[in-house]
């Protein structure tokens, strides 16, 4: 069953409008997560909110929000004058314009959403939205208002659907020239540069995002199922990588070892949607066991 949306409203392009839906298109609920505890006790740790001067907890019904105007001063925003800002944005993404897919900053890209006709009534006109916007080859540009805030979303054409990105505003865009115009301009050999391309191209492939893996969450999965097997922890190792002495030579030595070990990329077995697994017992050092715990703690642990 799909997520329920996370927004619901009006799609409008001109006179056009047709009800839309807007589910987040990434998830991270996957991922291990842990709860603070007290390793005394093994108790979960429970926070209170308390009064920064009284030091008294304070209950939700008396709780606000403040704007602060000056040091410890703040003006309290009630929830009722928030809601009494109303834009248009608030149930409705108008399109304002349609750009060139190309043309937009990857740095701008923020949350990603799937968006799909909200009603049966609507279907046509979102389809011919999208279609029209399919054979342009453009994205839309538009508003929304999400979590108080006016953000700027960017539609394109995605399957039947539409995938809407949220973008950053320019002022939340670290410029680069802070970072690299501090880098000096260096001489590059010719035989350096085709050293370099060569191990770039002994390493070309397709973006396959299945085949990515999360090593680092791997390894404490592991980590958790040695503890819960009570197996001895195991400590692994990291190199660092030593300075480059002479660059020529270690380009050359990439390149040789590159042209001589490379091996298709394998890919990553598809998860099966709805799989469940069950915590069985970990009886032992066994293939099949550790295999099975490390399911197992996958679930347990997020």
């Amino acid at each position: 069953m799909a997520p329920r949306p996370y927004w619901k409203g009006y799609l409008k392009l001109s006179l056009v409008s047709c009800p839309i839906a807007l589910t987040p298109a990434t998830s991270s609920t996957e991922k291990v997560s842990f709860r603070q505890i007290n390793k005394e006790t093994g108790n979960r740790i429970r926070y209170k909110k308390v009064d920064s001067d009284t030091d008294e907890e304070v209950t939700g019904d008396r709780i606000g929000k403040g704007y602060e105007v000056a040091k410890n001063e703040y003006l309290i925003m009630d929830d009722e004058e928030l809601e009494a800002v109303q834009l248009e944005s608030t149930h409705t993404i108008e399109i304002d314009q349609f750009v060139p897919f190309a043309q937009i900053d990857k740095r701008y890209y923020d949350s990603s959403y799937y968006i799909v006709p909200n009603d049966d009534v609507g279907t046509e006109a979102f389809a011919v939205i999208r279609k029209a916007m399919e054979g342009k080859g453009v994205t839309a540009l538009g508003r929304v208002v999400m979590n108080k805030r006016e953000r700027v979303i960017a539609l394109e054409p995605f399957g039947k659907g539409l995938l809407g990105t949220t973008l950053h505003y320019d002022y939340e865009v670290r410029k680069a020239d802070d970072y690299f115009d501090d880098i000096p301009d260096v001489k590059i050999t010719s035989e350096m540069l085709k050293l370099a391309e060569h191990i770039v191209a002994s390493k070309a492939g397709d973006f396959e995002p299945g085949s990515f893996v999360d090593h680092y969450e791997e390894a404490v999965i592991e980590l958790i199922r040695q503890k819960q097997a009570h197996e001895p922890v195991k400590k692994g190792t990291v190199s660092t990588p030593k300075n480059v002495v002479n660059l020529m030579d270690a380009l050359r030595r990439s390149a040789a070892n590159d042209s001589s070990t490379k091996k298709p990329a394998k890919k990553s077995k598809k998860r099966i949607e709805g799989q469940r697994e069950m915590l069985l017992p970990i009886t032992g050092k066994k293939k099949d066991a550790k295999e099975t715990g490390k399911a197992a703690v996958r679930r347990k642990a997020s």
